[in-house]
Parts: C-alpha cells; structure tokens; sequence
C-alpha cells in the first residue's frame, strides 16, 4: 500500500476510533498520551518482543509492556527509569496504555534493567525501526538523503585504546626506487567490505570527539557519535552509532549501504566534511547524485571558494546543485529534536549497545511523528 494510503488508514483509525474509546474506557487523553498511543499503535512492538510461556520457574515480565514503557520514556521526556517508573505508578493512564492494570502490576527496577538490556542486544528498537522505514517507504521515491551526525555525551570514562606499533624506518627521504609501505586508509578499505565487515571495523567505545561549532569554535565532549540519514520530511532513515573520536567521512559508506535497501533516493547530500573520492563513488555506484560541499584544503583554495561564491551572489545566480543542497537542514533538525525532545541529551546508560538502544527508542518515536505529518 503506498504511504499516503498507509497513513490515511491509520490516522482514520487512531483519531475516528482509538482515541473515542480510549477516552470512554481511561478518561481525558493528553497531548503526550495521544502521541504515545500513535506511535505503538503504529509500531505494534508485541510482533518484536519475545515471550517464551510454559517454561519452568516463575513467568517472566511481559516484554512487550515494558518495551512501550521504554518508548514512553521517550516521548514523555522522562530523563531516568526512576522517573519513568514513579510515571507509571501514579499516571493510571500511561499504566494502562503500557498493558499494567494496578499500580503493583508495575515491575521493579531491576526487571525494568534486564529488560531494557535484553532489547539493547537484541537491538529491538533498531529492528522495529527498520520494519517501519521498509514499510512506509516500499512504492515511494525518495528525493534528498541528508547525511550528517551529531555529538551524543554520554556519563562514562573514555576508553583509551593501545596503540599499535609501527615499524620504524629511516629518517629523511627514501632513496631512488624504494617504495615505503602505506597504510591503507579506511575508506579504501570499505570498498571491497560487506556491510557487517565495515560495521565491524568501526570503532564503538566511548572517546573523547572534538570539532567545530557553527560559529567555527572547537567544542569537545566524553561519549559517542550519531551518525544519520535522513529522507525529505525530516524521517530517519538509518542510524550508525560510533566513538565520539571518528570522523563523520568513516561512517559515510556504511550508512549508504544500510539506506540502500531501505529507500530508494535521488541525491545525497553532505557537508565539506563527506567530501573524498570514495564517498562519492559509492553514491554514484548506488545510482545517486552526490552534492557534497567542497573541503577548501588550502588556503588559497579556501579563498578561491570565497571569491567565487561572492561574485554569484553579486550577479543573483544560483546553481541548481547549491538550491538542492540547502535541503540538508533536514538532518540538523532532525539531530536537534532527538537531543531536544527524544530524550538525546539524557543518556544515563553506558556501553554502545545500551545507548543506541536509549537512542532508537526515541528516533523510533520521531519516525512516527514525522511520518504523520505528511498527511494534508
């Protein structure tokens, strides 16, 4: 079924039947629990959550509610799971969206930890997303991928890892006819990777990751990286979650690989910092158009860049390729409300896993949102 047909029929459904009954059965309905119903109404995360009944000692939780607490967590803003928890206890309507009766069907915190570990290595929310962006986008035709990513502090002690030993070899210049071996580069190495290879060849540990602010000030921060691809209408599409150390160009060929199956798209867009001759291949290769912005390496080149750019702005002349690129805000955007409003900035886990599973809870959440806006 096409998007717009998909989300007609829910949002047909949800707003003309659900939310009605809803009301009739728990009372008035918030902003936030209206949102929180759209997204597992949507999602239906009972399909991804295991449950095992018969086996020997006592039953455990029920998965698939606490997984729609987790994704209450998300929407609601609730920093910590304690929060979340005391939430769930007094909010009789949250309690009963989220599949508890009473106050003491609530699990403990500790049930609440082993669960949301169990999702972070099964990579649930990763799962559900991807089941979501296949659907939503089966019959679509994608115009703009935005790819860019963000910094994502987390409250551990960066992972300083050995390094390796080099040969050592003789000062100055080589002499006629020697060649000195090169360390291949990474994204030379991802051409001939699959796509679990590159994945795996990617650095996952917290570190310490500088760079610079919009105002060309170097910022720094103790944690990760998130890596994103973004469609038109503000949707993630594919999500890479790395050391906060590695540059944004290494994650580029491995996001392009994961999108590719998901959507199909026209153009990729990118800032200076994507702009290498691999990259570019790889989205020629997949039948797209890179604009990427130029990397100015010199000096000189900065100020030809400058001067070029002024003089088209004197004359009122824009390039097609400078008008699709302005496109590109959409993964800003999209990186601001996961840390404004999906819980970015109150990452209170630690370990890689863990926090792309805080993470995906809430793009998973925003996917949703975002996918209803586009209905007129």
């Amino acid at each position: 079924m096409p998007l717009a047909g998909m989300l007609s029929d829910y949002g047909h459904t949800i707003q003309g039947h659900l939310f009605p009954w809803l009301e009739e059965e728990l009372g008035p309905l918030g902003q936030h629990h209206r949102r929180f119903v759209t997204v597992i109404e949507i999602v239906r995360l009972e399909s991804f959550a295991h449950h095992w009944p018969g086996l020997p000692g006592r039953p455990p939780s029920d998965r698939a509610a606490l997984a729609r607490a987790f994704v209450a967590k998300a929407v609601f803003k609730l920093p910590t799971t304690e929060m979340l928890i005391e939430r769930v206890g007094w909010d009789k309507t949250l309690r009963r969206l989220c599949g508890w009766s009473r106050p003491g069907d609530v699990p403990s915190p500790s049930t609440f930890s082993r669960a949301f570990a169990e999702f972070a290595s099964s990579e649930l929310p990763a799962r559900v997303h991807e089941t979501l962006i296949e659907r939503a986008f089966e019959h679509r035709l994608v115009g703009h991928i935005s790819r860019d990513a963000t910094a994502i502090e987390a409250r551990e002690t960066p992972h300083k890892p050995p390094v390796p030993e080099t040969p050592k070899r003789k000062p100055g210049r080589p002499r006629k006819g020697e060649e000195r071996p090169r360390e291949t580069r990474r994204l030379e190495r991802q051409e001939a990777m699959s796509l679990k290879e590159m994945l795996a060849d990617l650095p996952r540990h917290c570190a310490v990751g500088t760079k610079r602010n919009a105002k060309g000030h170097k910022t720094s921060w103790i944690g990760y990286k998130l890596h994103l691809d973004v469609a038109d209408g503000d949707i993630p599409i594919s999500c890479l979650l790395t050391s906060a150390s590695l540059h944004d160009s290494q994650a580029a060929i491995p996001l392009a690989s994961m999108t590719a199956p998901r959507v199909t798209n026209l153009y990729d867009l990118m800032d200076s910092a994507y702009d290498a001759p691999e990259i570019k291949a790889m989205s020629r290769a997949l039948g797209h158009v890179p604009i990427i912005d130029v990397n100015p390496r010199t000096p000189g080149r900065q100020q030809d860049i400058a001067t070029e750019a002024k003089a088209r702005r004197r004359a009122g002349y824009r390039r097609v390729e400078d008008v699709r690129y302005n496109e590109r805000s959409a993964a800003e955007r999209v990186n601001d409300r996961i840390k404004d409003d999906f819980g970015g900035e109150t990452v209170r886990v630690r370990g890689h896993e863990k926090v792309m599973c805080h993470l995906m809870f809430g793009i998973l959440a925003l996917t949703v949102e975002q996918l209803f806006r586009l209905l007129p």
